[in-house]
């Protein structure tokens, strides 16, 4: 752990006593995360999908409304997955040259992206798809030399009736039983483990620092099809920085897409809790205004607005915007600071209101949702 206490205790980290014990929970988080990156779910000959994102594992400026499935794979190897899709929202297939540990994630290369939209899904849910270096009839995914971990995301908008995959994965021609871990490659895992704690928590570190140094309290959406970040997506790059006499208003105007998300996150790049708190609104959860505007208020307190986005206690963080499959311009949303006292008077008097009856209702339904989703 002594890898990691500079991202505790470094030069400009906060020192807040929430944020101070956040940090120290982070450094295990980064560690279960590696453990399952590079040791357990690294082993591409025996391959298993494991949720490399968790509710209680979160980092990298995860998505609340994504279920995260990874695991190594190798790029000369033909591999089976089947199972059910599930019933998320959006399903997105990707495989990949390079590996979270190494940090520069500008150096990856995506070698397939398939959206669940070009699969062909039985009528039950039933899902069949093969990874090989030769095409196959069906669902085919290409694999090439360089291949290293197959990343699976469902984007969940109606949390409470959709449902996740359930998927298993093979590499055809693999030895059952599964023989002894050679010490060779379980040293090379090892290795790989020692190369995310030396380098590669620090990318999501830098990102963290770059986002809190733009200017308060905004964001500027960017569409990015190049890297390996969801194909087709629209990134909103931002902040909050909110005391807690404060509120902070964002007005935005959606576009018609297939999902958009606005959601908070730490200083670890950690998504705040979504599941007893609203820290995060999608399409689905917020309530656009009858002048076709998205108004969310980050607040401390209740303000009795639909679309409150709770800090949980955070003054300042990352602000994460998602778009996926716009069908025109994004747009950027707009700020303003306001004393919270004076929020009623600001808002548009038709703009969406809740009472605190129906707050517990919707904190409730997320979080089992939540329970559900990560089978707890």
């Amino acid at each position: 752990m002594g890898r990691l206490d500079r991202l505790v205790l470094g030069d400009g980290v906060p020192d807040a006593p929430q944020d101070r014990a956040e940090g120290f929970r982070y450094l295990l988080r980064a560690l279960a995360a590696g453990f399952i990156l590079c040791v357990e779910h690294g082993d591409a000959e025996h391959p298993e999908f494991g949720r490399m994102v968790d509710h209680r594992m979160a980092w990298g400026l995860d998505c609340p409304d994504c279920l995260y499935l990874y695991t190594a794979v190798r790029g000369d190897a033909t591999y089976r997955i089947w199972g059910n899709r599930g019933s998320a929202n959006h399903f997105d297939v990707q495989v990949n040259a390079g590996h979270f540990a190494s940090g520069n994630i500008q150096d990856w290369t995506v070698i397939t992206n398939v959206s669940g939209d070009d699969l062909e899904v039985g009528p039950g849910g039933e899902l069949e798809m093969v990874l090989s270096p030769t095409e196959r009839e069906g669902n085919w995914l290409r694999n090439a030399e360089g291949a290293e971990f197959i990343l699976i995301r469902q984007y969940f908008d109606d949390w409470s009736a959709e449902r996740p995959a359930d998927l298993v994965i093979e590499r055809l021609d693999a030895d059952y039983p599964t023989p002894p871990p050679a010490p060779a490659d379980l040293a090379q895992r090892y290795d790989r483990l020692i190369e995310w704690l030396d380098t590669g928590v620090d990318y999501w570190e830098e990102w963290s620092r770059n986002w809190l140094a733009l200017a308060p309290n905004s964001m500027t959406f960017v569409v990015d099809d190049v890297s390996v970040g969801l194909r087709g997506q629209a990134y909103g790059l931002g902040n909050f920085y909110c005391e807690p006499d404060e509120a902070v208003l964002l007005t935005w105007e959606p576009v018609v897409c297939r999902h958009f998300s606005f959601s908070l996150a730490n200083w670890y790049w950690e998504s705040l809790d979504f599941a007893t708190h609203q820290s995060s609104l999608n399409r689905n959860q917020s309530t656009v205004d009858p002048d076709g505007k998205l108004r969310m208020v980050i607040a401390h307190q209740d303000p009795g607005h639909a679309n409150w986005l709770d800090p949980v206690g955070h003054t300042k963080g990352s602000l994460a915007g998602r778009v996926l499959l716009p069908e025109g311009p994004v747009a950027q949303p707009a700020s303003q600071v306001i004393p919270l006292e004076e929020l009623g008077e600001i808002l548009p008097p038709d703009t969406a209101r809740i009472s605190p009856e129906e707050r517990t209702t919707v904190l409730a339904a997320r979080r089992r949702a939540v329970w559900h989703r990560y089978r707890r």
